[in-house]
């Protein structure tokens, strides 16, 4: 049973049935302006667990900052029971640089649990750790796929972990993926804290595809209600899709350099032998087919124009687990 506590974050109290906006200072730019990421912090006035949505880790993946923003504009984010947090847009350097990493050349992704005195990514990451987190029962973090590299809308895992596995089977999304936790991810601190935590990819950077961004706000939505968090006001989104658990997959590499037309679309399931796309050179005189190394699903597909030998061009299964019961 959940009882009422003190929730004070960054020595601001949001006492039950309030929304707050929280700054987290990060850094003071060489123009001596503060730099600032808005936390919204909003409790029920029943107790119950704490729920993180954060998005933005890498500056280029809009999409789960888009996914954040509408849970917060149409405020799913007002919990029916315990309190939900929510930071739309962590690295605000990538955002407005467009890019990945942090100023001092960072992934933010691969820096925790950080340092009090490390790099500009490393301090972040342990602000996070410490001033956050020790508030936070579960974490939902939303990626999208590399340049021009389309993620079929999924949650990761590892494999094993029933706890993971419950956070989503609630979720529902069309795949969960099972993967190893990296070293110096987000995902891993939260392992190692015992903070329960899934991650949403979908779609590919600089990119915000409608279709994973309704995958991505319904999935929460079913979350929450699993927890009687969801607002009363809303009904549970009906899946349409039966989720496909995917226990090992493996890349598609070109073999040839050229201009590139994917015939699949990530989400396809498709058979040992098929042709999957072409690649071809400018001039007409040279079209090579791309070949499905097995059967499985496309969940990820490569929609540049031009790939270069070497590229990964689709990420396929090649083990499924059922999971009928």
């Amino acid at each position: 049973m959940f009882e009422f506590k003190d929730f004070t974050l960054l020595n601001k109290t949001v006492i039950p049935g309030e929304t707050k906006i929280i700054e987290l200072q990060i850094a003071t730019l060489h123009t001596m302006t503060e730099l600032k990421i808005p936390v919204i912090v909003s409790r029920s006035i029943h107790p119950g667990p704490t729920v993180l949505f954060s998005a933005g880790l890498h500056g280029d993946e809009l999409i789960g900052v888009e996914i954040v923003r509408q849970l917060i504009t149409k405020k799913i984010n007002e919990p029916n029971i315990g309190t939900i947090i929510c930071i739309p847009l962590i690295n605000v350097f990538g955002f407005v640089n467009q890019s990945r990493e942090f100023p001092d050349g960072r992934d933010l992704n691969r820096v925790f649990p950080g340092s009090a005195n490390g790099s500009l990514a490393s301090r972040f990451a342990y602000r996070l750790i410490k001033d956050i987190l020790p508030l936070v029962d579960y974490v939902i973090d939303f990626h999208a796929g590399g340049k021009a590299r389309f993620n079929a809308p999924q949650i990761r895992i590892e494999f094993e972990n029933e706890a993971l596995e419950k956070m989503a089977k609630a979720f529902d999304p069309p795949f969960v993926l099972y993967s190893k936790n990296i070293e110096g991810s987000f995902r891993n601190a939260c392992d190692e804290l015992g903070i329960q935590y899934i991650l949403f990819e979908g779609g590919k950077s600089l990119d915000i595809n409608a279709e994973v961004v309704q995958e991505g706000i319904e999935g929460s939505m079913r979350f929450l209600s699993s927890l009687n968090m969801l607002n009363k006001k809303f009904e549970v989104p009906l899946s349409n899709h039966n989720t496909i658990f995917i226990e090992s997959s493996s890349w598609i590499r070109a073999q040839y350099s050229g201009l590139f037309r994917s015939d699949v679309r990530y989400g396809d399931y498709v058979i040992e032998g098929q042709i999957l796309g072409k690649i071809t050179d400018p001039y007409g005189a040279v079209e090579e087919k791309v070949i499905a190394p097995n059967s499985g699903y496309i969940i990820n597909e490569n929609q540049g124009p031009i790939v270069f030998q070497g590229d990964a061009i689709y990420h396929i299964s090649t083990q499924l687990i059922s999971k009928n019961e």
